[in-house]
């Protein structure tokens, strides 16, 4: 059950949140939201997948944590074991809320429910005695900006994607080495062989878009399935 409220120094003056890393801090899922601004940050570290909405079409970006609901595999305890982590994660418990103007700028929310907000006194606070924003807000309310603007673009990345068909179904059979199989069903990846095959006008028109970076970033990303299945294999849970 979420509660978000605007964040203001009226309400929420004393509130601290919580900035490490854990199961217990909502961390342990098994991948989050992404947008193509922040697929060449991310494509060192994650497995860049994409899904489709069943109902309405639209693609979606997400980065892979892990191959089975709740497992993080980047996490151990307290510790992230990656350069960076997608926007989605880092801005928790704060999100982007906007008034009935749709137009309008818009505002931080936070959801008091968040098991980051802090209910014994620990953790990064808010507002300072006079009420300003902390450096941390600040860092969150340009993390939700960048967020936001690259969540309201990707259906412009999407929709070049489709124009040249270079979105192609994925799927994978892990086999660990105790045995175990895990599959990654119902994903979808760059086309590889139609990316290489694209004449240099397609090139070019996909790079002065400004898609063609994060195109190549999320093919390079692949390869950190391994890294997936070596930190699955280290775990030995199966």
């Amino acid at each position: 059950m979420s509660n978000h409220q605007i964040l203001n120094p009226a309400d929420h003056g004393e509130l601290r949140v919580l900035t490490g890393a854990g199961a217990a801090l909502g961390d342990a899922v098994m991948a989050c939201l992404v947008v193509p601004a922040e697929f060449r940050r991310l494509a060192n570290d994650y497995p860049i997948l994409f899904r489709k909405d069943d109902a309405t079409g639209a693609f979606s970006a997400l980065a892979l944590f892990g191959f089975e609901p709740g497992e993080n595999l980047y996490l151990d305890g307290a510790e992230w074991h990656a350069l960076n982590r997608p926007l989605a994660m880092a801005v928790q418990p704060f999100l982007v809320g906007r008034s009935r103007d749709a137009d309008a700028p818009g505002q931080v929310h936070v959801d008091m429910e968040h098991p980051r907000v802090s209910q014994n006194g620990e953790g990064m606070r808010l507002f300072d005695a006079g009420g300003q924003p902390t450096p941390h807000v600040e860092r969150i309310a340009d993390m939700l900006g960048a967020l936001d603007t690259g969540y309201r673009a990707s259906g412009d990345y999407f929709a070049a994607l489709a124009r040249y068909d270079l979105i192609e179904p994925f799927s994978m059979d892990v086999t660990l080495d105790n045995g175990a199989l895990h599959r990654l069903v119902g994903y979808h990846m760059i086309d590889d062989d139609r990316l290489a095959a694209l004449e240099p006008g397609a090139l070019a028109e996909l790079h002065a878009e400004g898609h063609l970076l994060p195109t190549y970033m999320a093919l390079a990303s692949i390869g950190n399935l391994a890294r997936l299945v070596r930190a699955k294999n280290r775990r030995g849970d199966g």
